[in-house]
């Protein structure tokens, strides 16, 4: 155990004001919401315990969604004109809380309002959305969003079930042609659901001609009747006991000759007529569909707040329980130390609470975007391209990089609470187990980071088809390689930092425009090596074989081009949130935070930095003891920057962080000194 840090006198006045100054900072735009919902204090009897078996689990969390759609939970999102408040950001802002309560309870809601719910009001009509969207909010009509098959994750343009128009009938005939093609990990299905939004390929023709193919749809379609049984020509399977999550109901869909009315297709990107004519305002297959899939963004903008609030909600419990607990009497004392004194402990925590303090700030803008651009949709108003695809980039990479961050992070936060962090009733354990798959639900991450790093290159066209196809290899070797996308607007970040600051010392690695400009550098190089590694698939008389095998041999390249940008772009989230807080002694500590993150994302990658002779290696040296120097600073502030999450302390419900480590030391001292 190394020595611990020695005591920092504080540098800043953490009244209770400042710590509410910090919080009124991280909540946002939203901030009124948020302290709507804290006031529900009965969120703590929201959780299941963890014990529970499987059945009791999905009863408990179904009870519990009932409940909070009595209360009006769900209303946020949904249009004014079905009874909603039309607010989406406020909808994701709801929903994100929910991560405190019960993360069961939280993807649960997510499926029926987020979801099933989400793909009616983004992909529906006014009429389908006053027919169905009652029913969704009140719970009445539960439902599953049907994309992901067995066979195709990922890739959803190429699903095999099919939605064929039979004119003779009026009817969409659903089919499920393979075992790959059923759909798979649906949320809602094995229980309670009575609908699902099932994404198809959709083939119709006027009578008499052969079908054609309009790519991928999604039609609405019943599972089960009101008594509960499941329809003819649905088959349903339950996907059975998950490593996490089991109050959520997954299962397989599979259907067989399913027929349901032509009214339920969801026809806000394309129609079939009483005929078998079928229409669109957008002519091109490729360009619908990822306007489709642009519509759906919500689902991804939630699954990143969620993991930022069960990285908080972990963080807090490891940092009151490293207040707490003691171990190894320091030298020439009985006293035992607080392990949070000491640096190695410092180190498992602080670097990551400055990340997740990072990603609330990039979530919070995030939002923001989602609720701007959908809010206009809805509103009729056209919506600039170039800002949608910015939501969808942002979207992608911000659901990557925070889920990535709650793994690790409650990871470190249960190691930091020793035995007791692995102890169920502390709930770090159950946190772990239910955020795990966040990385892969709503899109791979490795997936969505290569989305990132198509919307970095330049010349970016409206009909375009996926990565891992030849079709974009050719699309990048014939179009994009003469230029670089615009940068992000680190370098301008970085000029206006050293505008403000100009006495600076550049040699300070503290200098958070020096941080900027190093961040900015390994963008720029990054991405022009990548262009210089596609530029050969370009060249005259080169094979598609080989073109695929230029583009596939770049994807490491690829990856790491879309994380540096997606780095730079939350160090200026972070500074601008620095920027609105008002409070002189809640800036201060903030900047610390930033400092602190900002020299730990460059100590992560200081090889390249290295490699690249953008620091030297005593300035190697340097960045390392400046972290391990704010994590000391800091130290004394550590359950300050926790309490300004806001979490309520009847939420938290783990006994380490709410005074019984506290308890047991103050009986040990108690029996310490009886002894002596």
């Amino acid at each position: 155990m190394n020595t611990p840090t020695p005591s920092v006198t504080d540098q800043y006045d953490l009244s209770d004001a400042t710590v509410a100054a910090v919080r009124r900072t991280l909540d946002g735009r939203w901030h009124a919401l948020r302290d709507e919902i804290r006031d529900r204090r009965d969120f703590a009897d929201l959780r299941v315990d963890p014990a529970t078996d499987v059945g009791s689990h999905r009863a408990a969390v179904w009870e519990m969604l009932a409940r909070l759609a009595d209360e009006g939970h769900a209303v946020h999102g949904f249009p004014v004109a079905v009874g909603g408040r039309g607010d989406i950001g406020g909808s994701v802002v709801s929903f994100e809380m929910l991560a405190y309560a019960d993360l069961s309870l939280q993807v649960k809601s997510g499926v029926q309002w987020g979801l099933f719910g989400g793909a009616i009001q983004a992909l529906g009509n006014a009429e389908q959305h006053a027919r169905w969207l009652p029913g969704v909010m009140d719970l009445s009509l539960p439902g599953c969003f049907a994309m992901t098959e067995t066979g195709h994750g990922s890739d959803v343009q190429s699903v095999h079930t099919t939605a064929t128009y039979d004119a003779s009938s009026g009817e969409l005939v659903i089919d499920t042609p393979t075992e790959s093609a059923k759909k798979d990990y649906i949320g809602n299905a094995a229980r309670d659901g009575r609908m699902a939004a099932v994404f198809v390929q959709l083939w119709s023709a006027p009578a008499g001609q052969a079908p054609e193919r309009h790519g991928v749809h999604a039609v609405l379609v019943p599972l089960r009747g009101d008594d509960g049984e499941v329809l003819p020509g649905v088959e349903i399977v339950d996907d059975g006991h998950k490593e996490g999550l089991n109050g959520v109901d997954n299962g397989r869909l599979a259907f067989h000759g399913v027929r349901v009315p032509r009214e339920n297709l969801l026809d806000r990107y394309g129609t079939v007529a009483a005929d078998g004519t079928y229409s669109s305002s957008i002519e091109s297959e490729n360009r619908r569909f990822f306007t489709m899939l642009g519509a759906l963004v919500r689902g991804r903008v939630s699954v990143s707040g969620s993991a930022v609030g069960a990285a908080s909600l972990a963080q807090t419990i490891a940092v009151r329980y490293g207040e707490a607990r003691r171990q190894f009497a320091a030298p020439g004392s009985d006293e035992e130390i607080t392990v949070l004194d000491y640096l190695a402990h410092q180190r498992k925590l602080l670097p990551g609470l400055a990340r997740t303090y990072a990603m609330r700030f990039a979530q919070n803008e995030l939002v923001e975007m989602l609720h701007d651009v959908q809010t206009a949709r809805e509103a009729g108003e056209d919506v600039d391209e170039k800002r949608q695809r910015e939501l969808e980039s942002r979207a992608a990479g911000t659901k990557a990089l925070s889920t990535w961050h709650a793994t690790a992070t409650i990871q470190a936060c249960r190691e930091a609470c020793g035995g007791q962090g692995y102890l169920s009733e502390n709930r770090l354990g159950q946190l772990r187990a239910d955020t795990d798959v966040f990385t892969t639900f709503e899109g791979d991450n490795t997936v969505l980071l290569q989305l990132v790093a198509k919307g970095l290159i330049s010349g970016y066209a409206d009909d375009f088809g996926h990565l891992d196809t030849l079709g974009t290899v050719r699309f990048v070797a014939d179009q994009v390689l003469d230029t670089v996308a615009e940068r992000t607007s680190l370098r301008q970040l970085a000029e206006r930092l050293r505008a403000v600051a100009p006495g600076r010392d550049e040699e300070d690695v503290r200098d958070r425009s020096w941080q900027v400009k190093l961040l900015d550098d390994r963008e720029e190089h990054t991405l022009d090596g990548l262009v210089r590694r596609l530029r050969p698939a370009r060249d005259k008389g080169i094979s598609p074989e080989r073109q695929f095998a230029i583009f596939n041999g770049a994807q490491d390249h690829l990856l790491r081009a879309a994380r540096a940008h997606l780095d730079g772009l939350v160090l200026d989230a972070f500074v601008r949130g620095i920027d609105a807080c008002t409070d002189p002694s809640a800036r201060a500590l903030l900047g610390k935070v930033c400092d602190l993150y900002a020299l730990s994302l460059i100590e992560e990658d200081k090889g390249w930095f290295l490699e690249h002779g953008r620091i030297s290696a005593t300035r190697s040296k340097a960045i390392t003891a400046e972290v391990n120097r704010l994590c000391g600073e800091l130290r004394p502030h550590a359950r300050a920057l926790v309490d300004a999450f806001g979490i309520p302390e009847a939420w938290i419900g783990a006994p380490i962080a709410t005074g019984a480590e506290q308890r047991r030391q103050d009986e040990a001292r108690a029996h310490a000194a009886s002894l002596a």
